[in-house]
């Protein structure tokens, strides 16, 4: 029988709390329940928006609520059903870390258990001899930033002063990141991508997972946008992963999104770009009818993580799971015989929390199509399940980390 792979990232989008989460201050988080508590009290409506109940009814016919009550006990407002069409789990994370590229790894096969180094939550923040190198190595004026921020707050901030100066805008946040914003047509994006290598590099010491350029357009407070020309340079993971496992037996590996650089472009065959979740579902969806018998196609879905869950935006995070379970027919409708697909996430964000950081919390593991079984897989000791059995599923040799859930 043909098999095709394909992995759906509803980035951020955590079900409860894991076993380790009091360790990373995250006791009690749960970015799908408390959506959904807010949602049945009213406190998620917002005009022209959305409003009352959380309406999901594709995704808990997945198993979604069976899936969340795994991990805390309880099923969601609104997500109880009684018919279950695929095959449901909650994972917990081994990796050491909630960012982003530990999540993506571990469901590839590669969990990380060292730890990424950070930057203090003092504010300036930044080591003084690297931003010494990096000004002198880019010829920058200086920077602006130096601190943990928000992403949208700084540059309303700081933006008209960068315009002004040509000094790039420079922050972190909880995660191992530095990130860089700069206009795109006052400061370049050529030269903002050349100056994020530069600090890719001189960071290496540190341990810095990742450097960000983060281009934006508009000229005053209230006009900044950022676009869609996001670039992540990303240390690359530290063992083989399911990528690189299927390039290497002659497959293709499309990606879709940001997962490119999440992989820092390795055992990748093929990338593409959206602006938004939107427009990746519309590609996913094209990729669907195209993509060849043995190919994995991995889409991570980001505007739930940086537009809603980091923002703090209930309202916006409801309506976004709302519009995405709205187009879950049709990724079931695009589905071929011997196709399999996984649901899935990276960590939490549990809009409701205190601060802009992630979450550590279980994610949902939902596999759906021709190839998948239904019924309870229970509760995951590892992301890396996820690619054990997508790699059983391929017919490649297994991973060295995770156990098949089927």
């Amino acid at each position: 029988m043909n098999k095709r792979a394909f992995i759906l990232v509803m980035d951020s989008f955590g079900i409860g709390a894991a076993p380790d989460a009091d360790r990373f201050g995250d006791a009690g988080a749960d970015t799908l329940g408390h959506i959904a508590a807010y949602c049945a009290a009213g406190k998620a409506d917002r005009a022209g928006l959305r409003q009352g109940p959380l309406q999901l009814p594709n995704l808990a016919a997945l198993g979604l609520g069976r899936a969340a009550e795994l991990a805390t006990g309880r099923v969601p407002v609104g997500l109880e059903t009684m018919l279950v069409t695929a095959a449901y789990g909650a994972a917990a994370e081994l990796s050491a870390g909630k960012d982003t590229p530990s999540g993506h790894w571990e469901m590839a096969g590669c969990p990380v258990p060292l730890d990424w180094g950070y930057f203090a939550r003092t504010e300036p923040c930044f080591p003084a001899d690297f931003l010494a190198e990096f000004i002198a190595t880019c010829k920058l004026p200086g920077i602006l930033g130096n601190c943990h921020a928000s992403g949208t707050e700084v540059l309303d901030r700081l933006g008209e002063e960068h315009i002004r100066t040509g000094k790039p805008i420079c922050y972190t946040s909880a995660d191992s990141v530095f990130q860089i914003a700069a206009h795109e047509e006052h400061f370049g994006l050529d030269r903002l991508l050349d100056i994020c290598a530069v600090a890719k590099r001189l960071l290496e010491p540190y341990r810095i997972a990742r450097v960000i350029a983060r281009p934006f357009l508009g000229e005053k407070v209230g006009q900044f946008k950022r676009t869609a020309h996001r670039r992540d340079l990303t240390t690359p993971p530290p063992e083989p992963t399911l990528l690189d496992q299927l390039q290497a037996a002659g497959r293709d590996v499309i990606s879709v999104g940001k997962i490119a650089d999440i992989f820092a472009h390795r055992g990748i065959t093929r990338k593409v770009k959206g602006e938004d979740n939107a427009a990746l579902v519309d590609v996913t969806l094209e990729l669907m009818e195209m993509a060849p018998v043995g190919s994995l196609t991995f889409a991570n879905f980001v505007d739930f993580d940086t537009l809603f869950g980091h923002r703090r935006d209930v309202a916006g995070y409801a309506a976004a799971l709302e519009a995405f379970d709205r187009r879950i027919p049709e990724f079931l409708a695009a589905m071929q015989p011997g196709d399999l697909a996984l649901i899935s996430a990276d960590h939490g964000c549990d809009p409701t929390s205190g601060g802009t950081d992630h979450t550590r919390e279980f994610v949902p593991v939902l596999f759906l199509g021709p190839a998948a079984p239904t019924g309870s897989l229970g509760r995951r000791a590892s992301f890396a399940d996820m690619g054990q059995t997508l790699a059983k599923h391929l017919g490649i040799p297994p991973l060295t980390h995770g156990k098949a859930c089927f």
